[in-house]
């Protein structure tokens, strides 16, 4: 219910003056330290959590025209990490996702519009349980500079943080609502880092 993609936020580094210190060409994820929180209103009585991360993605950073520029996600449904076995085998069953091993969660950017000095609107298609929707990520550019130290010393890289809301009903997965919240906040954190 809740990868969107995120994941997708990157690519937006479009972003005014700050777009200047990246160059060109593909980034891809890190995923070690690109991760997609969502949260959920349970009964008005609390803000459940859960994450994804380890998941793949791809940027095509284009520095002439921000805006051309694009961004594709891909998550495995069990990637999830919910901090409890029996939440997790629950958002797994059929009352949710139903998941076989090889599901994933996509995330494909339409368009980017440039907001800020640092920040865009980044449109693009959310796939989910078989159902493609649209999604805005309202992103924002972390940071933008080689990285500092190890063996991707040098290596230009993206830091990128983003937010939306989807309704997972939206996509087949409305189960128990409105006691469990139809509305699933985001909030993407990605690093990204040059590979040509």
């Amino acid at each position: 219910m809740f990868k969107t993609a995120a994941t997708g936020l990157a690519v937006f580094l479009s972003m005014g003056a700050s777009a200047a210190l990246a160059d060109s060409g593909t980034y891809e994820l890190d995923p070690g330290h690109s991760q997609v929180m969502f949260s959920y209103n349970h009964i008005g009585f609390s803000e459940t959590f859960g994450m994804f991360s380890g998941f793949n993605g791809e940027i095509e950073f284009n520095e002439d025209d921000p805006s051309a520029s694009s961004v594709t996600v891909s998550m495995p449904v069990k990637s999830m990490i919910t901090g409890w076995d029996a939440r997790m085998q629950h958002f797994m069953s059929d009352d949710f996702f139903g998941a076989g091993d090889g599901e994933v969660v996509t995330f494909a950017s339409t368009g980017i519009e440039v907001t800020g000095t640092n920040t865009a609107s980044i449109s693009g298609n959310l796939t989910m349980n078989d159902i493609t929707k649209p999604v805005t990520l309202e992103t924002t550019l972390n940071k933008s500079a080689p990285y500092p130290f190890g063996p991707k010393e040098g290596t230009p890289t993206l830091g990128l943080s983003a937010k939306a809301t989807i309704v997972r009903s939206d996509f087949g997965l409305g189960a128990f609502a409105p006691a469990v919240s139809d509305e699933i906040k985001l909030l993407i954190n990605i690093e990204a880092l040059k590979v040509d």
